[in-house]
C-alpha cells in the first residue's frame, strides 16, 4: 500500500500542487450542473485550496458537457452507464490524492466543504455525510426513502458489517484517492455507495462521519434513482457481500430448530399447545436439517470463494477453518454418516423381514427410515463439500 504521507502532490499543468478534487457524476444536468461547479469553485477559493472540478459525464444530450466545461470544469466522458461507473471513472481521473464526490443536482451543499476537508488533512480515509444530523429540507428526500428505506439499509449495513455509519446513502462524501482505489470498487450502479462504505470498513479504514444539509434539488425533470429496483440493489449488495448473514444464521437455525423438534418427534408423538405433532412433522424437520445443512455449506464455499477473488478481505477465522477442515477429515466425517445411513437402513430392513416383509406400522417404520435417508444425503454432502473446499484451498496455498 502506498504511504499517502509520502506522496508528491500532483501538480496542474499550471505548476500548482492540486490538493482536491470535487467530483459531480452528471447525466442531464443541464438545470444544474453550472450552479454546482460555481459552488464547489467558490468554495475552493474561500478554503484557499488549490483543486479541480472534474464532471464525470455519463452521456449527457442535453449540453450539461459544454455547460461544464464553459465553467471551468474538466469534463470525463464515460460509455459504461451507471452512477458507480461514472464515479468510477471520475476518481481514476483525479489529480489529487483528496476527493470529495457529490450529485451534480444542487441538493448538496457544495458551498460548505470544509468539514469534509478538515477530516481528511487530520487523517481520515472516508469522511461521510449525514444527512440527517445535518438537517433535511422539506420535500427533499420521499418520506418512503427518509423514513424506511435510508433507516433500514443503513441499520443493515451496520448489522452486517459492524459499520459506523448511519447514512449509508448519502451522496456527499470525501476520501483519500489511493486508499478508495485499493478497494477495488466494482459495482456500476447505485449500489456503488454501498459497496463504498462496506469495503472501507472491512478493510478497516479511518471513517468519520460529519453532518451535511439536503436541499430540494434543482432540477424540473424526475429524479434518476429508481425506489425500488434501487433499493433493492442496495440490499441484493449488502445481503451477498455478507455471507453469515445470507446463509450461515439462517442455516443454522433452521438445523437447530429441525434437530431439536426432530429429536423429540423421534421418541415419539410431541404436543404443542392443542396441535399434535407426530411423523408427518419429523419429515420436514429432517428437511429443515438438509436446508439448513447446505446453507451453513454455501456460507463456507461463498466466503472462501468471495477471498480468493479478492470481493472480501482475508479472514484469520477462515484460514483456521482450512487448517481444521481438511479435506481427509472431511471425507471421514462423510463416509461415517454414510455409514450410520447404511446401517439404520439395514436395520429396517432385517427389522422388514422379521415380520415377512409385509405390512409395517407405518409410524414405526418412518421413524426409521427418515434419519437414516437424512444421515446419508448429510453423508454425500459432506464429501462432495469437503472436496469443492479442497479445490478452492488449492488457489489460496
Amino acid at each position: 500500500m502506498v504511504d499517502v504521507e509520502t506522496l508528491s502532490a500532483p501538480v496542474e499543468p499550471g505548476g500548482s500542487p492540486v490538493e482536491l478534487t470535487v467530483l459531480l457524476p452528471c447525466l442531464d444536468e443541464a438545470e444544474t450542473i453550472w450552479v454546482c461547479v460555481d459552488k464547489a469553485q467558490r468554495a475552493m477559493e474561500q478554503l484557499g485550496v488549490s483543486g479541480e472540478i472534474i464532471v464525470a459525464d455519463n452521456g449527457s444530450t442535453d449540453g450539461s458537457q459544454e455547460i461544464a466545461t464553459r465553467r471551468g470544469a474538466r469534463v470525463v466522458d464515460v460509455a459504461i452507464p451507471g452512477y458507480g461507473a461514472a464515479l468510477r471513472a471520475g476518481i481514476a481521473a483525479a489529480r489529487s490524492e483528496f476527493v470529495i464526490m457529490a450529485d451534480a443536482d444542487d441538493s448538496y451543499d457544495l458551498a460548505n466543504l470544509e468539514p469534509f476537508l478538515r477530516e481528511l488533512r487530520q487523517g481520515s480515509d472516508l469522511v461521510i455525510g449525514n444527512r440527517f444530523t445535518g438537517g433535511i429540507e422539506p420535500g427533499a428526500m420521499p418520506a418512503l426513502h427518509r423514513y424506511l428505506g435510508n433507516p433500514v439499509l443503513s441499520f443493515l449495513g451496520r448489522l452486517f458489517f459492524h459499520s459506523a455509519s448511519r447514512d449509508f446513502h448519502c451522496g456527499m462524501r470525501g476520501f483519500r484517492r489511493s486508499k478508495v482505489e485499493a478497494l477495488r470498487l466494482r459495482t456500476t450502479g447505485m449500489e456503488f455507495a454501498s459497496e463504498m462504505i462496506v469495503k472501507a470498513t472491512l478493510a478497516q479504514l479511518v471513517i468519520t462521519e460529519v453532518p451535511t444539509t439536503l436541499s430540494r434539488d434543482g432540477r424540473t425533470r424526475a429524479p434518476h434513482l429508481n425506489t425500488w429496483r434501487d433499493g433493492w440493489r442496495h440490499l441484493r449488495f449488502l445481503l451477498l457481500y455478507s455471507p453469515r448473514w445470507l446463509f450461515l444464521y439462517p442455516g443454522l437455525a433452521l438445523m437447530t430448530g429441525g434437530l431439536a423438534l426432530g429429536g423429540a418427534l423421534l421418541v415419539g408423538p410431541v404436543q404443542v399447545g392443542g396441535i399434535g405433532l407426530d411423523v408427518n412433522a419429523l419429515l420436514y424437520c429432517m428437511v429443515a436439517v438438509l436446508v439448513g445443512f447446505q446453507s451453513v455449506l454455501f456460507a463456507m464455499l461463498a466466503r472462501a470463494f468471495a477471498m480468493n477473488e479478492s470481493l472480501l478481505p482475508p479472514s484469520s477465522n477462515v484460514d483456521r477453518a482450512f487448517r481444521v477442515v481438511t479435506l481427509e477429515r472431511g471425507l471421514l466425517v462423510g463416509v461415517l454418516l454414510l455409514l450410520i445411513g447404511l446401517g439404520i437402513s439395514v436395520y429396517s430392513l432385517v427389522h422388514w423381514g422379521s415380520a415377512g416383509f409385509g405390512a409395517l406400522n407405518a409410524r414405526h417404520g418412518i421413524r426409521l427410515v427418515v434419519p437414516g435417508a437424512t444421515a446419508t444425503v448429510l453423508g454425500f454432502e459432506v464429501v462432495l463439500a469437503s472436496l469443492f473446499l479442497s479445490l478452492l484451498g488449492l488457489a489460496r496455498k
